[in-house]
């Protein structure tokens, strides 16, 4: 699942109707509820507020509201929009301004879940990872090869000392070991520190 990296909008246009979606990271309900206070003071004058959160290791706490919506169109394609595109410890508020002309019920649907979706696409993803930090000490004849590898595999470099020889501090999502000794001909050996869960920026597929 993938959490989004910071607090974000986004907004679209609809038949003259603007819907602003934005997308809080959450922990608790008090903290979405606390966000949701927040946008509806930021626009006190938008037609609705319709929100939908999902928060918890396995999104056990979700909530959503149609904010005077007819139900059914607003809170439950914002939860659904989270749904399917795999968010966690998400809020998403859509707040609309009425332009005018009625969606109908069908039309609403479509666009609170638009909405949503659009503003999930244009926001910077994490997800939660397990990794492996490590560190290796090489000489500077090294120095090209070993970069080259851990440029193409998207290994992080968390730290490099350049002394006698050079080190560098790693983090990996996978054990790099047998591929470092292969490298090095078996000259330079990886030493493991610890094993660490942390979460990764996560790019949107094409």
């Amino acid at each position: 699942m993938y959490r989004i990296k910071e607090a974000t909008n986004h907004e679209i246009v609809i038949d003259k109707s603007r819907f602003i979606c934005y997308l809080f990271r959450v922990f608790s309900e008090q903290e979405a509820k606390d966000r949701i206070l927040e946008i509806k003071k930021l626009h006190p004058n938008a037609t609705h507020h319709c929100y939908g959160f999902m928060i918890g290791a396995h999104n056990e706490i979700q909530r959503s509201n149609d904010n005077g919506e007819p139900s059914g169109t607003a809170g439950a394609p914002i939860l659904d929009s989270l749904t399917k595109n795999e968010m966690n410890d998400t809020l998403a508020i859509v707040v609309r301004y009425f332009g005018g002309i009625k969606l109908g019920a069908g039309g609403l649907i479509r666009a609170y879940s638009k909405s949503t979706s659009e503003a999930i696409k244009h926001a910077t993803r994490t997800k939660k990872m397990d990794t492996i930090v490590s560190m290796i000490t090489f000489d500077y004849s090294f120095i090209g090869i070993l970069d080259h590898y851990l440029s193409t595999n998207q290994i992080i470099v968390l730290d490099k000392q350049y002394e006698e020889h050079v080190t560098y501090t790693l983090r990996s999502t996978h054990d790099i070991s047998k591929d470092i000794q292969e490298l090095s001909s078996g000259k330079f050996l990886l030493q493991h520190i610890k094993n660490e869960e942390v979460e990764i920026e996560v790019p949107h597929e094409a």
